[in-house]
Formats: C-alpha cells, sequence, structure tokens
C-alpha cells in the first residue's frame, strides 16, 4: 500500500494520520475529497450545527517594539497612525458598545507596547469586568504573555494567575504564526519563540485557562512547515486538552515589509479551503474549527462550513489588525446575517459563549 492509500485508509477508519500521509494528502490536491473527509469529520462532532457568537475585538495600542516584517498594524510611538486607549478611553468605549445586553465576548489582543507596564492590561481586564460582568474576557496571545513576563519579571504562571483573577476566562491563540523559529527568525524576530508559544499554552491549559489555537500560512513556510506546525499543536492537546478551537489565518501581505521584501501575493482560495480540511483531519483532538470570516471574506468563509469548519466566530464589531494588512471584509456583522450565512448552507445556527455552550439558535 503506498503512502496516499494508507492516508486515505486511515480517514475511513478513524485512524490517525502521520507525518508522511498528510505531505502525501497535501500534494495528491484532491479538494472534494478533502472535502468529503471533512465535513464528515465534523459532522461526527457537531452533526449540523454551526456556531457563532456575539463578540466585540478591542485593540488597546498600536505601538509596538517588535517591528515584526509580517505585520502592517504596528507603529512607533509619535507616527500619525499611532494610537493608545487609555483606561478613560477604555471605559468611554466600553459604554458605547451597541447592544452589549447580548454581548458574549470582549477580544482583546494589542501590540507590544515599549512605554507600557504589565498593570496597564491588567486594569484593562478589570475595567471590562467592572463595565460587562456578564461577558467572557478573551484575552491576550502567549507573545503578549511573553511580554509581560520579560517587562514585569514575573514567570508566565504568575503572570496567567493575575489575569485570571483580574477577568480573564480565556487565552487568545494568536501570534503562532508558524511554529518554526527558522520562520519566525525572518517573519517576527523580537516575538517569542515557538517553544515559548507552546510553553505559555501548556501554563495556561495547566491553569484552567482554555485556549484557541491557530496558525499563519502563505508567506515564506514550506508545506512541511505547515505539517509540523499541525503536529506540535496535535502533540500538545494531547497532552492538556485545553485548545477550543482552531483557526486558520492566510497571511494578507499588502502594506508590509514581507510582502514587499519576497513578493509575496495573497494565496487562493483553493489553498485556504485545502489547508482547513486538512487541518481538520490532522487535529483529530479538536472539536472545533473557526472560519474566521473577517480573515477569508464572507463568501469564503461559508463555503468553509462544507469543508471543515463548524464555527464563524462572531460580530467583531471592529478589528483593525488584519485590516491593516489589507483585508477588504467589512469590520462587524449582524447576528441576523451571520444566521442567514449558516442557514443557507443547510445548517442550524446555534449561538455560543466562550466556551461552546449553547445559547440558542
Amino acid at each position: 500500500m503506498n503512502i496516499l492509500d494508507s492516508a486515505k485508509e486511515k480517514i475511513s477508519s478513524g485512524g490517525r494520520l502521520e507525518r508522511d500521509e498528510i505531505l502525501a494528502l497535501y500534494e495528491d490536491n484532491d479538494l472534494l475529497y478533502l472535502a468529503e473527509s471533512a465535513r464528515r469529520v465534523k459532522e461526527s462532532k457537531s452533526g449540523k450545527k454551526i456556531f457563532y457568537t456575539v463578540n466585540r475585538h478591542i485593540n488597546l495600542t498600536n505601538v509596538c517594539s517588535a517591528n515584526c516584517p509580517l505585520c502592517a498594524y504596528q507603529c512607533r510611538s509619535g507616527d500619525n497612525r499611532a494610537f493608545t486607549l487609555e483606561l478613560a478611553d477604555l471605559e468611554k468605549n466600553l459604554f458605547l458598545i451597541p447592544s452589549s445586553l447580548f454581548l458574549k465576548e470582549i477580544h482583546i489582543v494589542s501590540s507590544l507596547h515599549p512605554d507600557k507596564n504589565f498593570d496597564y492590561y491588567l486594569n484593562a481586564v478589570l475595567m471590562v469586568k467592572k463595565i460587562l460582568p456578564h461577558v467572557g474576557i478573551n484575552a491576550f496571545t502567549p507573545v503578549e504573555i511573553v511580554n509581560f513576563s520579560k517587562i514585569s519579571g514575573k514567570s508566565f504562571s504568575e503572570i496567567l494567575r493575575e489575569l485570571i483573577t483580574a477577568g480573564v476566562t480565556s487565552l487568545a491563540g494568536g501570534g503562532a504564526e508558524i511554529l518554526s523559529d527558522r520562520v519566525r527568525e525572518i517573519i517576527c524576530p523580537k516575538k517569542c519563540s515557538a517553544s515559548e508559544w507552546l510553553e505559555v499554552m501548556r501554563t495556561a491549559h495547566n491553569l484552567g485557562l482554555r485556549s484557541n489555537a491557530s496558525i499563519m500560512y502563505g508567506h515564506i513556510e514550506t508545506i512541511e512547515e505547515r505539517v509540523d506546525h499541525l503536529l506540535k499543536l496535535r502533540n500538545l492537546q494531547d497532552e492538556t486538552g485545553g485548545f477550543m478551537a482552531m483557526m486558520l489565518f492566510p497571511f494578507h501581505p499588502e502594506n508590509t515589509e514581507l510582502g514587499k521584501k519576497f513578493n509575496l501575493r495573497r494565496v487562493g482560495s483553493w489553498e485556504d479551503l485545502k489547508m482547513l480540511a486538512l487541518s481538520r483531519l490532522v487535529l483529530d483532538n479538536f472539536d472545533h474549527f473557526k472560519a474566521f470570516w473577517i480573515m477569508l471574506t464572507l463568501p469564503i468563509a461559508q463555503l468553509a462550513l462544507s469543508f471543515g469548519a463548524d464555527d464563524l466566530d462572531g460580530t467583531i464589531g471592529e478589528e483593525k489588525i488584519i485590516h491593516a494588512a489589507g483585508a477588504k471584509s467589512s469590520a462587524g456583522i449582524t447576528r441576523e446575517a451571520l444566521k442567514k450565512i449558516i442557514s443557507e448552507c443547510g445548517y442550524q445556527p446555534v449561538e455560543r459563549d466562550s466556551f461552546y455552550n449553547e445559547l440558542g439558535s
């Protein structure tokens, strides 16, 4: 039996795919086979349900000391694009959120501000918790946790414990990019290492703090490095069980130094859907996969529901990081529009909280 046949036999029988089999499936490029297989796995876990949530993104600042070539969002202090929300600004913004009674989650990610200490971020969480006590707070990536540790002199565990006490209910899954130090040295050399990203997640999970996971593909990484990234996530999930959902981010090269240096173009929808379906098959210990519509565009995110995704994320409201890199999607969407998109595909829309507790249709 050749490697491709072995991979398909495992998919049929529910076996676990190995590295060479995953690569063979990628190179085979049979998108319809991958779609059918991934959809079958998705429906074995969540049936005809597709999840969504009423959430809001908050970016505290775009002033950053990392200056990553992959990022179009960051800027230096004094730049005319620079902004930083002080606590009074944050308080005002929180009170202005429309339909806050329906809100289920606040998502907070930002930059590595060179002049803000850990207390600034901790107080931001406390502010959200004070004004919106009923809302889950999905906040900060492992990249930010590593930065908090460096600027405070505290361990990952100490940082995470303080954030939990302040009101953080789950950890954001971004910043993973590709979990290869070769790649990270080029695309984000001042961010945390691959091992640090994984160790923050391991520590968070062991403290009972659940999180999402992610991959950013379509830049300078090899296909082998993409597969190795997925296997590292699968191994950590075997160990901790702390990941709730997987998110796949195609790289948006427009307005980035990385895009200009390597003459990069946004990968196509075929690649988006192939990576989603293949990831669903590889990450057999993940229950949920997000079609992050703000990255993919709504039409492709809708199609992704037939390629293994079971979650359209949420209403979002305002998002700056991805749009700075050239994303053309709208900044927000209504819950009614999300429900319509799901229903058109023959699926059942289900509103959820941060932990996939079902709240109704």
